[in-house]
C-alpha cells in the first residue's frame, strides 16, 4: 500500500511555539511534542513523575505560549468535588441563586498530584474529563473550549496515594514520564535564568480561536485505509497474544487514531503515516496496556507491539 507523502509547511505558530518551550522545559524537545500533540488531539495528559522535573513548568508554559487561560488544583486528601468544580450560592441582593465556578472551569487545568485526592474528587475530575461540562445541582454548565486537562501524579510506591483504576486511567489519551534532564541540560539550567521569571516574559504565539481552528484540522488528516487496518491490527494484537490482563479497548484504537492525526499536522503533512502512529504509541498504551508475567515498563510492551506488528 502507497501511504501519500504530500508535505506541506508545518503551522508556523506551531513552530514558534516549540521553539518557545524548548527554551523553557531543558532537553525534553520529543516530551514537549507529545504534550502538544495530545492538546491538539483534544485529548488529556497524564504525567508519572517525581517531584521536581518540570511538570509544573510544561504545563504552564503550554497555556501560556499558546494563549490560554491556566488554572491549577492541587490535590489532596481533604479535596471535595466542590472545590473543583465550583458551587451554587444564595444572592441575597439578587433574591437568586448563582453559579460560582470552580477552577475547573479554564483552557488549561493542572490537576497536581491528582492520586493524592480521594476516589470522589478525583471521579469529579475525570467526568468533567469525559463529559466536556459539569453538572451541579441539576444544572450543566458547558466547560471552556479548547479544555485540556495536565494531570500529575506521584510514583504509586509514594506514601499517600490513590492509584487511578483503569477505567480512569483510559479516560487519558497519553501518559508521559520527563525524567532526570540530560547533564548538559541540567548544567544549563542551573546557569540560567529563573524559569519563574522565563514564563513571565513568555509571548503567546497563537490564541484560542487558532487552537480550536487547528484542533478542527487534526480531523481533515486524512487516514489511509491501510493505515486503519494497521492500528486495528495493533488494537486486536493486544486483544488475542494472551500476554496483558486485559487488550486495548475501542476508545483507546479511536485516540491512537487522533494522535496519529495530531501528530502529521504537527510534523507539516496533510496525511497521516506509520511513523505517526508509531511515534505516538508508547504515550498512547503504556498506562493502558499490563503485562501478566513481567515487570516491563509501558515503553518497553509498546516497542514489542511495534516489533510484533507488521505495516501492511
Amino acid at each position: 500500500m502507497h501511504f501519500s507523502l504530500q508535505k506541506n509547511s508545518s503551522p508556523a505558530p506551531l513552530t514558534t511555539a516549540l521553539t518557545a518551550l524548548e527554551r523553557i522545559v531543558l532537553g525534553k524537545p520529543e516530551k514537549i511534542r507529545l504534550a502538544l500533540v495530545c492538546l491538539l488531539a483534544e485529548g488529556h495528559l497524564l504525567i508519572e513523575d517525581i517531584p521536581g522535573v518540570g511538570k509544573t513548568t510544561l504545563a504552564r508554559a503550554l497555556a501560556q505560549v499558546l494563549g490560554l487561560g491556566f488554572q491549577r488544583i492541587q490535590f489532596t486528601s481533604d479535596l471535595l468535588p466542590a472545590d473543583i468544580i465550583g458551587v451554587t450560592v444564595f444572592e441575597r441582593e439578587h433574591e437568586r441563586f448563582s453559579f460560582r465556578p470552580g477552577p475547573l472551569f479554564a483552557q488549561v487545568v493542572l490537576a497536581d498530584e491528582v492520586n493524592r485526592a480521594t476516589p470522589r474528587a478525583q471521579s469529579a475530575l475525570l467526568e468533567a474529563m469525559q463529559e466536556r461540562q459539569a453538572s451541579v445541582d441539576g444544572i450543566s454548565h458547558p466547560l471552556p473550549r479548547p479544555f485540556f486537562v495536565i494531570a500529575t501524579q506521584n510514583p504509586q510506591e509514594q506514601i499517600g496515594t490513590y492509584p487511578l483504576p483503569e477505567s480512569q486511567l483510559d479516560r487519558f489519551a497519553m501518559r508521559l514520564s520527563l525524567g532526570y534532564p540530560q547533564p548538559a541540560a541540567e548544567r544549563a539550567l542551573y546557569a540560567a535564568e529563573d524559569r519563574r521569571h522565563l514564563l513571565e516574559r513568555l509571548e503567546p504565539t497563537l490564541t484560542a480561536e487558532d487552537v480550536i481552528a487547528l484542533q478542527a484540522r487534526v480531523g481533515k488528516i486524512t487516514m489511509a485505509p491501510a493505515l486503519l487496518d494497521y492500528v486495528q491490527a495493533l488494537v486486536g494484537w493486544t486483544r488475542d497474544c494472551e500476554r496483558y490482563h486485559h487488550g486495548l479497548s475501542p476508545r483507546a484504537g479511536l485516540s491512537l487514531v487522533r494522535l496519529a492525526r495530531a501528530h502529521a499536522l504537527l510534523e507539516g503533512r496533510n496525511a497521516a503515516l506509520p511513523e505517526d502512529v508509531q511515534a505516538v504509541l508508547p504515550a498512547a498504551v503504556n498506562h493502558r496496556l499490563e503485562a501478566r508475567r513481567d515487570e516491563r515498563s509501558g515503553e518497553e510492551i509498546a516497542r514489542e507491539l511495534i516489533e510484533a506488528v507488521a505495516i501492511p
